[in-house]
C-alpha cells in the first residue's frame, strides 16, 4: 500500500514540476498583469477557432446550465471567466449562479444538494479527499473515457478519481499553501524570508515592534484558519515519512505524532504572542486581502490563489505580494506544500448532461486556459497538456516554482490520503483564538477524522 501511494505521490508532484516549469526562470521579466503580455495571450485566444469538441454545442437548442460554487473571489471570478467566454461561442447556452460558503458549511451544502438530488447541472468543489465523502459513484455523473480528460495531466487524475472511475475535470491552477507577504514591509524593515520557525518568530517581533500586526487572521471565514495546520504538511513528511500511511491506516495520530502536532501548536502560539490584529474574529478573509495588500498586516497564512483577487479589489497590488514556504525547526527542511486544482462536476441527476459535459470538453481546451489566463494572471501551474504558462507572471508564482524547481515540495495531505476531518476550520478557530489548547484541538480532530473514516467504510478504521 506505502509503494502504490508513493507512485501517487510522485506522479502528482512531476505534473507540478512539468507544468510549473514552463513559467521560465528569468528573474529579470515582469509580474503577470503585464499589459503586452496579456494582450498577446489574449490575442490568441481571440483568434482561436472554436475547440472541436465543441462546435456542435454552438449552434444547439436553448439550454440554461446551472453552477454551484463557492463564494470566494477567486472563484466568482475564474467561474465568471469561463462562463462569459464559453456563452459567447455558443449564444444558446445560459448559466445560473449560486454559491455556497466555505468550510464545514460549504461541504455540508454540498452533500445535502447531493443527497436530496437537488444539486446544480454542475458543480465546483475539491478534488482529493473531500471528493470521497460525497458517494460519488451514486452522485456524480462519471468521465471515463470522455473527450474532456484528452488534455488533463495525468496526475491529476488520481485527485478526481474513485473506484476506478474518474468524476471531474479541473479548473484553474494549482497553487501552494504557506505565508503570503507584503514584500514592501519586509524590504523597509530590512527583513529576509525566513527558512526556520525561529526566523519567522524574530521577524514577527520586528514588525510588531513597528507597529504593524505580523499575522493576518480572517476567522469570520473559519475556512482559512487551517492553514498553518494544513501548509505544514511538507514539513511533517520530511520529519515522519510514514505518517500518510500510517494515519490512513489508523496507525497514527495528529495528537502523538510530534511532527504533525507542531502546526497545532504554530496555530496556537499566534494567539498566545499576539501575532493577529485586533478584530481576528470578526475580519473577513476579502477584508483581509484588502489589509495585506495596502500593507496594514504583513503576513497570510494562505493560498497563493487567492492573489487574482488582491489584484482585482486593489489594482497594482499583486506586485507587492510574495510567497514562502511555512518554515519547520530546521533550515534542512524548508519545502512547499501544494494544493491540485479544484474541479467541476457534473450531478448524476443533471437533465442537462450533454450540455454540462460540452462545457467542461471547452474547460479542459488550450484555448480555454489561454483565455483564462488572458483575463486572470496565473498564481500557479495548470494542469493541463499543451498549456504553457506565460514567462510574465507573478512574483507569488516565482516564489513558488522556486520551490518545485528545487526538489523542496510536496502535495497537500488531502491528495495523498482520502481521511480528512470536516471540522478542522473550526477545530482551527478554537486552537487559533485560544480557546483549545493544541493538544486539545489535534485530539479533537483526530476524533473528527475517526468519524470521518468510518462513515466513508476506510479500510481499518
Amino acid at each position: 500500500m506505502r509503494s502504490q501511494r508513493s507512485r501517487v505521490c510522485l506522479g502528482v508532484l512531476a505534473a507540478f514540476t512539468m507544468v510549473i516549469a514552463a513559467c521560465g526562470d528569468d528573474d529579470d521579466s515582469d509580474a503577470a498583469g503585464d499589459d503586452s503580455a496579456s494582450a498577446d495571450v489574449a490575442a490568441t485566444a481571440d483568434e482561436a477557432s472554436t475547440p472541436a469538441s465543441t462546435e456542435a454545442a454552438a449552434d444547439g437548442e436553448p439550454v440554461t446550465l446551472s453552477l454551484l460554487h463557492a463564494a470566494t473571489p477567486a472563484d466568482i471570478e475564474l467561474m465568471g471567466v469561463l462562463t462569459d467566454r464559453y456563452t459567447e461561442l455558443h449564444p444558446n447556452v445560459t448559466f445560473e449562479f449560486e454559491t455556497h460558503p466555505g468550510g464545514e458549511e460549504g461541504d455540508n451544502l454540498v452533500k445535502t444538494k447531493l443527497a436530496t438530488g437537488e444539486m446544480n447541472d454542475i458543480f465546483y468543489y475539491n478534488s482529493g479527499s473531500l471528493l470521497q465523502a460525497l458517494s460519488p459513484d451514486r452522485t456524480i455523473e462519471p468521465l471515463t473515457g470522455d473527450p474532456a480528460l484528452d488534455t488533463v495531466s495525468e496526475g491529476f487524475l488520481p485527485a478526481v478519481t474513485f473506484n476506478d472511475e474518474i468524476y471531474g475535470v479541473p479548473a484553474g491552477p494549482g497553487f501552494a499553501g504557506g505565508i503570503l507577504y507584503n514584500r514592501d514591509i519586509y524590504a523597509d524593515l530590512g527583513l529576509e524570508v525566513p527558512k526556520t520557525w525561529a526566523e519567522f518568530e524574530a521577524n514577527n517581533e520586528a514588525i510588531k515592534a513597528a507597529g504593524i500586526p505580523p499575522v493576518l487572521a480572517t476567522y469570520a471565514d473559519a475556512w482559512t484558519a487551517q492553514l498553518f495546520v494544513l501548509a505544514d504538511y511538507y514539513n511533517v513528511a520530511q520529519q515522519a515519512p510514514d505518517f500518510t500511511d500510517l494515519y490512513t491506516n489508523n496507525k497514527a495520530k495528529y495528537a502523538t505524532t510530534p511532527a504533525a502536532l507542531q502546526g497545532f501548536q504554530r496555530l496556537a502560539e499566534g494567539a498566545e504572542k499576539g501575532w493577529y490584529q485586533d478584530d481576528y474574529l470578526s475580519t473577513t478573509h476579502v477584508d483581509g486581502l484588502g489589509m495585506l495588500a495596502r500593507g496594514e498586516v504583513a503576513q497570510y497564512p494562505m493560498l497563493s490563489v487567492v492573489v487574482p483577487a488582491i489584484e482585482a479589489d486593489n489594482p497594482g497590488t499583486a506586485e507587492k505580494i510574495g510567497f514562502f514556504a511555512q518554515p519547520s525547526d530546521s533550515a534542512d527542511i524548508n519545502g512547499a506544500t501544494l494544493w491540485l486544482p479544484n474541479a467541476l462536476y457534473i450531478a448524476e441527476n443533471s437533465e442537462h448532461k450533454d450540455a454540462a459535459k460540452d462545457f467542461l470538453r471547452w474547460v479542459t481546451s488550450v484555448e480555454s486556459a489561454e483565455y483564462v489566463m488572458s483575463k486572470i494572471p496565473p498564481t500557479g501551474p495548470i494542469v493541463l497538456e499543451g498549456v504553457t504558462l506565460p514567462d510574465t507572471v507573478l512574483p507569488v508564482v516565482k516564489d513558488v516554482q522556486a520551490y518545485v524547481d528545487s526538489g523542496h515540495a510536496s502535495p497537500a495531505l488531502e491528495f495523498l490520503s482520502p481521511v480528512k476531518g470536516p471540522g478542522l476550520p473550526q477545530i482551527s478557530v478554537e486552537v487559533g483564538s485560544g480557546i483549545r489548547d493544541a493538544e486539545d484541538g489535534a485530539a479533537t480532530y483526530d476524533d473528527d477524522v475517526e468519524k470521518q473514516a468510518k462513515q466513508l467504510g476506510l479500510e481499518g478504521w
